[in-house]
């Protein structure tokens, strides 16, 4: 399973990214092998357009996996966040810290289109797989 990250949503919606690889993360959606949690539903949430927009992201996304946010997701957050403010990256987004907490405790990946998880990937114990939406730099 591979967690969505807000960097990936949003360039699937806007439709920069080739229809071959639209295809792929819609069929992960239907076979339910894309997963939410919390730290992207607010994203996601506060991107929306209208409380319309809002309700009807939130009716999507309520078909996928949840990865719920537990005192272990806090713990390892933190621990991520002190590893890596020693190496003078702790200013990267707490979402982003937050959603690699919880694709670490869910043995998952995070679908994205941003650096900063494969920084989190080198500087702290979490680990995940870090799927890119597209090559970096090609969107």
């Amino acid at each position: 399973m591979q967690l969505l990250d807000n960097s990936a949503w949003v360039r699937l919606v806007q439709g920069a990214v080739p229809k071959d690889r639209r295809k792929e993360i819609a069929e992960w959606m239907g076979r339910h092998e894309l997963g939410v949690c919390l730290p992207f539903l607010l994203e996601a949430g506060y991107s929306a357009r209208s409380g319309t927009d809002r309700r009807e992201l939130m009716a999507r996304f309520d078909k996928l996996p949840r990865v719920s946010i537990d005192s272990t997701v806090e713990r390892l957050a933190l621990e991520a966040q002190r590893e890596l403010a020693e190496v003078g990256h702790h200013r990267l987004p707490p979402l982003d810290v937050m959603i690699a907490a919880c694709a670490h405790r869910a043995e998952a990946g995070v679908l994205h289109y941003d650096r900063d998880y494969d920084l989190i990937l080198k500087h702290t114990g979490l680990e995940f797989e870090s799927e890119w939406l597209a090559p970096a730099g090609s969107l």
